[in-house]
């Protein structure tokens, strides 16, 4: 009648923020950063100094969608495309078929997920979220 579930520390989710900011940062790109956990909750959200205004909501809901379909959104949004069968998903509200989403997952669970928007492109939101998961990964449960 009950089930365990693991999650991300506030720490490491912060960590994991932090990290993807920096990878930004240091490529000229200002954004924001939204780490969730598994239902999608936010747990952590930064916006750099300029990045615009629309950054942290599409940020949250670039995770909200990779915690939700358990896929990046880079690889959502090809699977999703105009004349597929799973196109009209991208109706829902809140799903976002662009790129810089990202599961996080560890020792076989979905634990969370980062959500990067403010880059020139889904690809350079992507390269952000995956340094975010990177800097926590050896904190993760293999």
């Amino acid at each position: 009648a009950t089930y365990a579930v693991k999650l991300l520390t506030p720490e490491a989710a912060l960590t994991a923020a932090q990290a993807a900011m920096a990878h930004c940062r240091k490529a000229g790109h200002q954004v924001a950063v939204a780490v969730v956990d598994r239902s999608g909750l936010v747990q952590v959200l930064l916006r750099d100094r300029y990045a615009g205004a629309h950054t942290p909501g599409v940020a949250t809901d670039k995770a909200w969608t990779a915690a939700s379909f358990k896929n990046s959104t880079l690889e959502f949004g090809k699977d999703t495309q105009a004349g597929k069968p799973m196109s009209g998903i991208r109706q829902v509200p809140r799903v976002i078929a662009a790129g810089g989403g990202l599961p996080i997952e560890g020792g076989g669970n979905l634990l969370g997920a980062i959500g990067v928007s403010g880059a020139p492109g889904g690809d350079a939101d992507e390269a952000c979220a995956k340094a975010g998961i990177k800097a926590i990964a050896d904190s993760l449960e293999f």
